[in-house]
Parts: structure tokens; sequence; C-alpha cells
């Protein structure tokens, strides 16, 4: 637990998942922070202070951000636009804007042209789980995981340094890079799986020969992970391939082309091609734990509900 509070108030715009888990990680890292929140849902509001989710909901975004130090935008890519221009009337001279969006270009531009003059430095905590709404949020959530900040060329110094202290304090860990660069490289870990997920799991469902029942008794351990993926909000998931729209169908591109050479092997019965292939990405799993980011357990480290996204 740490003691020096970067930042006096926080104020979290949307009640979800990673607004939830945001506020939540805030209290259990600073006690003495201030932490306020609004969600455009009245159902969520609602739901938000019946389990105190924060120190206090507004019914509004701009009575939320009064005051507030840093403002955390925890809505879908697509609303950032029209929540930052909700809560522009109550924002404090000097405030840090930062989000949770998992596209950061688009986000960028439009909080710039939402809220000109004022601060803003994007971020990405790459972690979530296929949960939603206010009572799906822990503050455990992002241990371990990147935190990926995409600060504009004339950022202050000051302000991403107390960024960086708070997602650290939330147990993350923090890399600083170019929001293009950004984009693409969540692309092809993140963006991608999700968008093949998809496919896959409405593939099986609208296979006549197969009845939907077949599907979920027979179901093995690589379709149940389709599907875990494959149950993720879908208006964040809609959202993020909308604004990441270029650097998707650039990877999207990739893999048909790679997919199409495994096609060929297959029907060639190039049985080298394949095995080659298959040692390749073996040795992706293998790194991918070693580096922390999963384990060797069988439920694959899903236990302790960390995801991505």
């Amino acid at each position: 637990m740490s003691t020096d509070l970067p930042f006096r108030h926080l104020a979290v715009i949307g009640l979800g998942l990673l607004g939830g888990s945001v506020a939540r990680a805030a209290k259990a890292a600073f006690p003495a922070i201030q932490v306020t929140g609004h969600d455009a849902d009245p159902a969520v509001r609602e739901r938000a202070r019946a389990i105190a989710l924060t120190d206090g909901i507004a019914d509004t975004a701009a009575e939320a951000v009064a005051g507030a130090d840093l403002v955390v935008l925890c809505v879908p890519v697509g609303a950032m636009g029209d929540a930052a221009r909700a809560m522009a009337p109550g924002l404090a001279p000097g405030v840090l804007i930062s989000d949770v969006g998992s596209s950061k270009a688009g986000v960028a531009a439009a909080l710039a042209e939402a809220l000109p003059g004022h601060r803003v430095i994007p971020a990405h905590p790459v972690a979530g789980t296929e949960q939603s709404g206010p009572d799906a949020g822990f503050a455990t959530l992002f241990r371990n995981r990147w935190c990926i900040l995409t600060p504009p060329v004339d950022a202050d110094s000051a302000d991403l340094a107390r960024l960086v202290a708070l997602w650290e304090a939330f147990g993350a860990r923090v890399e600083v890079m170019d929001a293009e660069h950004h984009d693409l490289v969540l692309a092809v870990t993140s963006h991608l799986p999700h968008l093949i997920a998809y496919c896959i799991v409405g593939t099986a469902s609208d296979l006549e020969r197969v009845t939907q029942s077949e599907v979920i008794k027979y179901s093995a351990g690589g379709f149940r992970d389709f599907t875990r993926i494959a149950a993720s909000d879908p208006t964040m998931w809609r959202d993020v391939f909308l604004t990441n729209r270029e650097a998707v169908l650039d990877m999207l591109g990739r893999f048909n082309r790679d997919l199409t050479a495994l096609e060929g092997a297959i029907r060639a019965g190039d049985g080298a091609e394949l095995f080659d292939h298959f040692t390749r990405t073996r040795a992706i799993r293998r790194s991918i734990i070693e580096m922390g980011q999963d384990d060797a357990r069988p439920d694959f480290g899903r236990s302790d509900h960390n995801g991505d996204t």
C-alpha cells in the first residue's frame, strides 16, 4: 500500500468492470484519496451507490469531475468524445485527463477535439474479464498486468510521472509508447484474437448439421476459451474494431494469408510444414509464460480472473 498520493481527487466516468476496478484499486492503494464516479446509465449509478463503489456517485459527469485533479474515462472508445463533452463544464483548471480504452490514436484525437486546452495522457491497462457492470470490478485486476501510456509529444513530464506512479501503485507494469504503435501491436495481440473468437463461436452456433446443444455438450478446452473471449462486452468491442479499423484490417490481412498457407499445407498433406509451424507457435506460448503474462496451469491461470482487453 502506497502512502504518497499522486492525486488527491480521482473522478471515474463509466462504472463498469474497468471503472469499478480503477475505483477499487485507487482506494486500496491510497485510502485517503477521494473517488467520485458517474455512469450515463441510471441503473448503473443506482447499483454503484448501493455497493458504495466510490465516495460519491454523481448524476451528471460535470458534477462527478468537479474539483478532481485526475479524471479517468472508462467508457467504450466510441463514446469518449461524448463523455468528454458532458464532463467539460465541471473540469477544474490543471486537471489531468486519462482513459482505459484499448485503442489509442482515435481516443487521443477524440479527447483533443472535445477538450481543447486540457492536459490529456491516454492509457490502456491490458487487463479485463468477460464480466461487466459495477459489481464486476475488483482492486487486483491490474496486478502484474501491463498498462501502456501513450502521452502526446507535448505532455508534461510531471503529469506522466504521477500517472505512472498511480498505475504502479495498482500493481501494473507500465510501458510508454507512441499511440499508433500501440494500436498496431494490440491489433494482433488482443483485437484480432477477439475477432477470431467472435467468428468461431458464431460459426459453431450457425452450423445447421450440429445443434447448439451438441456444440455446448462436446466443447473442448480450446472452444471453451474462445467462448470466454466471445462473451466480452459487445459495445466495447464494436467500438474497438471501428476506432482501430486500419490496424485491425492490416493484421486481419496478414492472418488470412497465413491461414491460406496452412490450408494449402493441409490440402497438400505437407506434414513437415504443419509441424514446423506448430513448433514455432509452441515457442511463443512458452515465451509468454516466461514473461509472466500467463502460467502453465491447466486452467491457464484464469482462476485469478485476469484476462486482457
